[in-house]
């Protein structure tokens, strides 16, 4: 079978597809406040054009597919390419979600053949949570992590962006929410962007992160890697992965390619 190999070598098994461009929050460190210029829903491709990429990847090796955003869950019907993915063949399907709207959709994505999901959670304090995403309700994201929980996802991850001003003081917080729940949590450092003003003050390299952390619990180095970027270790059986994309290298095994619709 003819793989798919990038000019370094590197064979893409893997691909990441933006569903949409739209999104119900106004994150801080993603989009200002009054938004953006979202494409027209005819420029985008359809499902159907979406299966014929990923079917023309599966038959070059590629096995993995993440659905992203945006936020996945506000484009229509998702769960019928999920239904169309797993049709092809694909079996590894996973979603990247702010978890807004899960309680409504997790089951219906799990029966369609989802296999995973990460959320996008930056704080637990209701208050934090509703500075940094300018819309959002926490209480609505917790009780989509119950729905994940209640049908039978299993390996849910959690993503947390940490910024200095808005909830650095939140890390073991949401440490211990992730080791309540056996998910396994990537703490992200702070990119720049052209939206957020303040990135200098509000960068916190993972060293610091780390430190935090061993303050209180045990950070156990750990051999498990994956082609991503993130780097692992562990509290109490619990994986914790730190994604460094400016304090320390980034991506020197990506087996991914990105498809935006």
């Amino acid at each position: 079978m003819e793989q798919l190999i990038d000019p370094f070598g590197r064979k893409i098994d893997y691909i990441r597809i933006s569903v949409t461009d739209r999104c119900n929050y106004r994150c801080v460190y993603c989009m200002p406040l009054e938004g953006v210029a979202f494409k027209d829903m005819s420029e985008i491709l359809t499902y159907e054009e979406i299966a014929l990429f990923a079917k023309a990847a599966f038959e070059l090796g590629v096995r993995k597919i993440k659905l992203t955003g945006g936020e996945p869950l506000v484009r229509k019907h998702i769960h019928k390419l999920v239904e169309m993915l797993r049709d092809i063949g694909y079996s590894d399907i996973s979603l990247t979600t702010n978890g807004s709207l899960l309680k409504n959709y997790a089951r219906l994505l799990k029966d369609s053949g989802l296999a995973r999901v990460t959320v996008s959670l930056d704080t637990l304090d209701k208050q934090k949570f509703r500075a940094i995403t300018r819309f959002g309700s926490i209480d609505n994201v917790i009780e989509g992590f119950d729905e994940l929980d209640k049908v039978g996802f299993a390996n849910t991850k959690i993503n947390s962006v940490v910024m200095r001003t808005y909830n650095i003081e939140c890390i073991e917080n949401l440490l211990e929410f992730a080791l309540l729940r056996k998910y396994e949590i990537r703490f992200i450092e702070y990119m720049p962007t052209d939206f957020n003003e303040n990135f200098k003050a509000n960068f916190v390299p993972i060293d610091e992160i780390k430190n935090i952390i061993q303050k209180n619990y045990l950070l156990k180095s750990t051999n498990y890697k994956t082609n991503g970027p993130s780097e692992y270790c562990e509290v109490e059986n619990t994986r914790v992965g730190f994604i460094t994309p400016l304090s320390h290298n980034f991506c020197a095994f990506c087996n991914r390619i990105r498809l935006s619709s």
